[in-house]
């Protein structure tokens, strides 16, 4: 059983220009009290046959983290222009929300993110050099949720508590909804997310 189970995930920017910060708010649910804070990261995958060109763009730790619903809004730093292959700016990428909890991974989000510039002219013919100002981004609304089962240190309490504002964080439509996508996977230690992409 999960401690900590994503709820939903709210990007606040999208479509964006390539080049904007990622702002997105996560909601989740604790049943549980934790001794120690959540670490989220966020990772771009442009070339998912090469595992060095994946950039973290910021992590975050959230706590104390009481029992109930909770939610949280989490900036990111948009990939750098220069560590990514020009064949691989257009088209189709990966963003991977992670979180982990003592350096152990439990849960991995993954979108799929689609680059195109933001005229017909350009996307019709692209010029050579790639001109990053004129590119937007549209992160897709179906999400690919894989849990995994990590050692907590912590027992579920018997009466839930709801935590305040959880009122206009709940009842939403969650990416851990959608059964079909989800998987729970059992590790050993933390689970590495380079190379990782989200599946159809």
């Amino acid at each position: 059983m999960s401690i900590v189970t994503i709820r939903n995930v709210q990007f606040l920017n999208n479509p964006a220009q390539f080049m904007d910060t990622y702002r997105f708010r996560v909601t989740f649910e604790c049943i549980a009290g934790l001794k120690e804070d959540l670490e989220w990261r966020l990772i771009y995958v442009a070339s998912p046959g090469n595992e060095e060109l994946d950039q973290e763009l910021d992590d975050c730790l959230v706590g104390p983290v009481p029992v109930g619903v909770n939610a949280f809004e989490f900036e990111g730093s948009p990939p750098s222009p220069q560590s990514i292959p020009p064949d691989d700016v257009l088209g189709v990428a990966a963003l991977i929300l992670t979180g982990s909890y003592r350096n152990q991974e439990f849960v991995r989000v993954g979108y799929y993110q689609n680059t195109e510039y933001d005229n017909e002219e350009m996307r019709s013919a692209p010029p050579d050099k790639i001109q990053f100002d004129r590119l937007m981004r549209d992160i897709s609304a179906k999400p690919r949720v894989t849990r995994f089962q990590i050692k907590w240190d912590v027992s579920p309490q018997s009466d839930r508590v709801t935590a305040a504002g959880a009122g206009t964080s709940a009842a939403v439509p969650s990416a851990d909804d959608l059964e079909g996508d989800n998987e729970d996977t059992t590790t050993e230690g933390p689970e590495q997310t380079n190379g990782t992409t989200p599946d159809s």
